[in-house]
């Protein structure tokens, strides 16, 4: 797991005034109590009022005062009994972060017919003030307190809220300018910092080769990178000192990305940089990227915006491949390519992993991962846009037999890979892809709803089978 700045709660639960308060108060502490067992960071409503519920319109100002200055990620509105729609609703925009939306089942009328809460009446009330407010929210079905269903939801919940912290204000790192030819990396950078407060920080060939020979020319840490690596890798015909490069170029994206508050980064990874480093950058990038920081090939900015998205959703590594060729065979098979930048912890079972170059000289520069990665399931994702509208491809796969080829690599089957192939052409796609180990395309889908400007694009599963997830 990639381990992420957990998410902190604004718990807001809500009573109405004309129904039984102390059910309502015994409800907000056993929704309280399993917060706590899931270990949930959260802020609540003590400082308010002896009960922890929000009931009048007239603190909504202070608990969002309270919850902003604790820097909450999201908030959760549980209706404790039917909840006062006014006052939940307009902290929610106050607030301005997502919002769960639940109450627990009601139970039976009693002996004499009474209900004491109304729990999902209420539900609907607020649901329509949000909706007036422009208030985007999660709802989770109305059900049982100790049930399963509310775990299960509240941490897929948790789980989108993070994939869209983390494309929202992200810091991209740029190593060069992109590659002459490819036309297909081309971003609005402007137009990224515009829409999604995504800053692209650059930096030059020269910069990072600086920086390289200073790491290699004395670090204390360099050396117990070079033995981490070759403890694990091969890396035939070359000298330890072709290593250090390799752990040196590791050592540096990891510390500028660190020194430069970096989430993500977009590499020209050729021709330029193997030219004056004779290393291939693709094995470091890999390994940076298996630490936590996705980076895209080929200054592929939009692929690392991509990895950073689903990391967030699934706390896995991510690999930024290409869309090679169809399967010989499996007419619904294709092949997940790029030339040796897949993370060396996605390697399958019993692969030897080793780090070469194109060719079979000494001299020539090495660098490149070749290992199949493991299969089972795959969410594949793509945050690409043109003239202005940006969505994100969503795609459910998983890893299938396929011949071997040179570089690091997976062949996929997916429902209809025609169907695929269509949607990626028609655009605004390119032939990059970022691949995650985890079905999250339902908790991807729902991430867009805290992006603005970002639309789901549902590839597999469709849009029935993603809602189902949350109900």
């Amino acid at each position: 797991m990639i381990a992420s700045k957990e998410i902190k709660i604004g718990f807001a639960p809500t009573r109405r005034t004309v129904f039984d308060k102390v059910e309502a108060k015994r409800y907000k502490d056993m929704i309280e109590a399993r917060l706590r067992d899931w270990g949930v960071s959260y802020v609540n409503l003590d400082f308010l009022n002896e009960e922890g519920l929000l009931y009048s319109i007239a603190d909504a100002d202070a608990v969002a005062a309270r919850f902003r200055a604790e820097g909450v990620d999201a908030v959760f509105a549980p209706h404790c009994n039917f909840g006062t729609e006014d006052a939940t609703a307009k902290l929610c925009s106050l607030v301005g972060k997502p919002v769960l939306l639940w109450g627990p089942r009601d139970d039976a009328p009693d002996e004499k017919g009474k209900r004491v809460r109304d729990t999902q009446c209420g539900l609907f009330a607020t649901s329509k003030i949000l909706r007036r407010l422009g208030v985007p929210f999660t709802y989770l079905t109305n059900s049982w307190i100790d049930g399963p269903e509310i775990e299960r939801g509240f941490r897929a919940f948790c789980r989108a809220v993070a994939a869209a912290r983390a494309v929202s204000n992200a810091r991209i790192g740029q190593i060069g300018t992109r590659p002459k030819p490819f036309w297909s990396v081309i971003v609005n950078e402007g137009e990224l910092l515009e829409r999604f407060g995504v800053e692209v920080v650059p930096a030059s060939i020269m910069e990072v080769d600086r920086g390289v020979k200073e790491i290699l020319s004395g670090d204390d840490e360099l050396g117990e990178v070079v033995a981490d690596l070759k403890s694990g890798l091969a890396f035939p015909e070359q000298t330890d000192e072709r290593i250090a490069l390799h752990a040196a170029l590791i050592l540096w994206e990891r510390r500028w990305a660190e020194r430069e508050n970096l989430a993500a980064i977009g590499i020209q990874c050729w021709p330029d940089l193997p030219g004056a480093l004779k290393i291939w950058p693709c094995f470091a990038g890999g390994e940076v990227t298996g630490g936590g920081i996705p980076v895209g090939c080929e200054t592929d900015i939009h692929g690392a915006l991509t990895g950073l998205m689903l990391q967030g959703a699934a706390g896995e590594p991510t690999f930024c491949a290409d869309l090679t060729v169809r399967h010989p065979e499996n007419e619904n098979s294709e092949l997940l390519w790029h030339c040796g930048p897949f993370p060396s912890c996605l390697a399958a079972e019993g692969e030897k992993l080793t780090v070469e170059g194109y060719g079979n000289s000494p001299e020539e520069a090495k660098g490149l991962g070749q290992w199949r990665i493991k299969g089972g399931p795959v969410t594949l994702g793509r945050i690409d846009g043109d003239h202005g509208e940006y969505s994100i491809f969503l795609g459910e796969a998983k890893g299938t037999d396929g011949p071997y080829t040179r570089g690091t690599y997976l062949w996929i089957e997916v429902d209809d890979w025609p169907r695929w192939e269509q949607r990626f052409i028609y655009g605004p796609y390119i032939h990059h892809v970022i691949g995650v180990h985890a079905q999250v395309v339902p908790i991807l889908h729902e991430a867009c709803k805290y992006i603005p400007g970002l639309e789901p694009d549902l590839v597999a599963p469709g849009a029935e089978d993603v809602a189902a997830f949350w109900r």
